[in-house]
């Protein structure tokens, strides 16, 4: 065997001994993309740890993959409810990585449901509408002791009954119980699927939201779904951003800490005031065809301060197609298409002029020789720069010695092949802000890792 390869060999072998120590001592700075609850345990065969790691590495892939299909799959049928009106308000709510605590990709917020109420960690996610959370003897829900919802705990919940306006609005409604009973529908979300029944109850992750409409889930069928539920702020009706639009004006924003960190240093920020007053802004488009999603004219890409010969075509925003850019937390690592990650990764290979290492998982440019890692800046509309510095381009083993640009080329063809994702590795210590209220989407770079 060569010098280089035993070197490679070994970097790798130190590199998976820190990946198979139990989750809830990740506090390294390793490669690892998720902390799946099937990884293989020490006393494996000799074999295990590196087919282990690549396992680990194409989940978290396909983890990715499956959530930009299900963003790129359309519109999912969302209903109205009103928030009680409180005028204009504020709220910081602290928010921690979810691959730390929960082993998953999305950031958590704590969350109280019920009265007396109880307590969660739900996922936050700004590309969908709905909240739901598991309730007591959910089938295929995470097992005990992880926490679930007891509608029968709580003096203010109240099922959605069918033949309610509400219960046609949801996806696939189905009344099993007859007229009167509670309302039941189905969704995707990723590679999973659900069964739940519609509900209100008085949700807080700060103020109190009266009446607040979300699912109780029964049954669950993979392992995409968050195991103590979820917040959608998306666009839809059905979101917390349209549920509370009389208390915080359809505005909030969020920092980001480091996937790597399992302190709630970061922040998600709920009304117009008390957000940053100096941060460069693009419009906020709006897609008929996938109404939730946060839409952008990303114009053009700069690596190391030269522009990326990019197609126009390829990031044009179209939307009859639903062709463009969107920025989401959910996805963990950036996918762009095929011919605008090409040209990315092209020049990114060009600026950095060393070997390139053979891929890892879902990476293709790897080098496990020290490198100095270029700028990149992602342009948008109304000349709008985003500079991300190193931690938000390449993606480092604890060691150091293995380095990659975290970012991936989306899937070549199909109805998602021609969309751009910002995913929430690039989005990492910068306070992003969503202002519905005034068609604006603004960036700023802010310091929340702990």
């Amino acid at each position: 065997m060569s010098p280089l390869r035993l070197t490679v060999l070994v970097l790798l072998l130190v590199l998976l001994s820190s990946l198979l120590a139990p989750s809830t001592a990740v506090r390294s700075s390793t490669l690892l993309l998720a902390r799946s609850p099937h990884s293989v345990p020490p006393t494996a065969g000799p074999g295990a740890p590196v087919t282990a790691w690549a396992a680990t590495l194409a989940a978290q892939s396909a983890s990715d993959a499956a959530r930009v299909a299900m963003l790129a799959a359309g519109p999912r049928p969302t209903l109205a409810t009103d928030a009680a009106k409180k005028g204009p308000h504020r709220s910081f709510v602290p928010i921690a990585p979810g691959r730390q605590l929960l082993s998953i990709p999305s950031y958590v917020a704590r969350a109280r449901l019920g009265t007396p109420a109880q307590q969660l960690l739900v996922a936050i996610d700004p590309s969908n509408d709905a909240a739901w959370v598991p309730c007591t003897a959910c089938a295929g829900c995470a097992p005990a002791p992880a926490p679930s919802f007891d509608p029968t705990r709580s003096s203010t919940y109240r099922p959605v009954r069918c033949g309610s306006p509400q219960c046609s609005q949801v996806p696939t409604p189905s009344c099993p119980g007859g007229a009167g009973a509670s309302c039941a529908f189905n969704l995707s979300y990723a590679a999973s699927t659900f069964q739940a029944l519609l509900g209100q109850d008085a949700l807080a992750l700060d103020d109190v939201v009266a009446a607040y409409t979300f699912g109780c889930l029964h049954v669950v069928t993979g392992n995409s779904v968050p195991p103590q539920g979820l917040v959608g702020f998306g666009r839809g009706p059905l979101s917390f951003l349209s549920q509370t639009k009389d208390v915080y004006g359809s505005v909030f924003s969020y920092c980001l800490p480091s996937y790597k960190s399992s302190n709630f240093s970061g922040t998600l920020r709920l009304g117009p005031a008390g957000q940053p007053k100096r941060i460069k802004t693009t419009p906020l488009l709006s897609n008929p065809r996938r109404p939730s999603l946060y839409y952008v004219n990303m114009v053009g890409i700069r690596v190391g301060g030269k522009p990326v010969p990019v197609p126009a075509s390829a990031l044009a925003f179209d939307p009859a197609s639903g062709h463009g850019t969107i920025v989401d937390a959910g996805t963990m690592f950036t996918r762009l298409s095929v011919p605008v990650y090409a040209a990315v990764r092209d020049a990114f290979r060009h600026r950095v002029r060393a070997p390139v290492a053979s891929p890892l998982g879902g990476f293709d440019t790897c080098y496990n020789v020290t490198v100095s890692v270029p700028t990149i800046t992602f342009v948008f509309d109304g000349q709008v720069s985003v500079t991300l510095p190193e931690e938000n381009v390449v993606i480092r083993s604890s060691s150091g010695g293995i380095a990659c640009l975290a970012m991936a080329a989306g899937p070549a063809d199909g109805v998602d092949a021609a969309l751009n994702v910002l995913a929430s590795m690039q989005q990492q210590n910068h306070r992003v802000l969503f202002d519905v209220a005034n068609g604006r989407v603004g960036f700023s770079r802010e310091l929340c890792t702990a």
